[in-house]
Formats: structure tokens, sequence, C-alpha cells
């Protein structure tokens, strides 16, 4: 909850309109509803993880389009790989 308030006062003074989702199942919803052009995801999220997000968001109508940056704590090489092949922008 810090993490994402932090976020989104930075990206709202930079003068973006941002939403923020509690859980990636939340993230997703409000994805499919209006596809956003950037979304900011962690690989650790409750109900649905950040590659479990990432991959239906892939597969939605319009999900190919959003540049998909991963801010997490999570920093193995076997991680960031497999974000990259699930459609993940940058790590």
């Amino acid at each position: 909850r810090v993490v994402r308030k932090v976020a989104r006062r930075i990206f709202e003074e930079l003068g973006f309109s941002c939403s923020e989702a509690e859980d990636g199942r939340q993230a997703l919803d409000v994805c499919v509803a209006e596809m956003p052009q950037v979304i900011l995801l962690d690989w650790n999220m409750p109900v649905m993880n950040g590659i479990e997000f990432l991959r239906h968001l892939r597969a939605a109508a319009g999900g190919s389009a959003p540049k998909v940056v991963f801010c997490t704590t999570e920093n193995e090489i076997n991680f960031i790989q497999e974000a990259i092949s699930a459609g993940a922008d940058e790590y």
C-alpha cells in the first residue's frame, strides 16, 4: 500500500493520471475495463501474482498495448527471464 501511494504521488505530480489495485485480480479487472498505457507491476501480489496477471493481460483484448514494467524485489535471473518471456517490457 505504501509503495503504491508513493508511486501514485510521483506520477500524479508529473501530470499522469493513475489507477491502482490491491491485488492481481483487481488489477486485471481495472485493465480490462479501461486498458492503460503503462503498468507498474509487482511479482508478489495477493489473489493473482504478477506473472499470472501479465499472462492474462497479454491474452486479453488490447492487452498487448500497455508497456509493463516489473517493480519488484525479486531479482534472480530466472524471475527476470520468465517476466520478459511472458511479455514484460522492462524489469
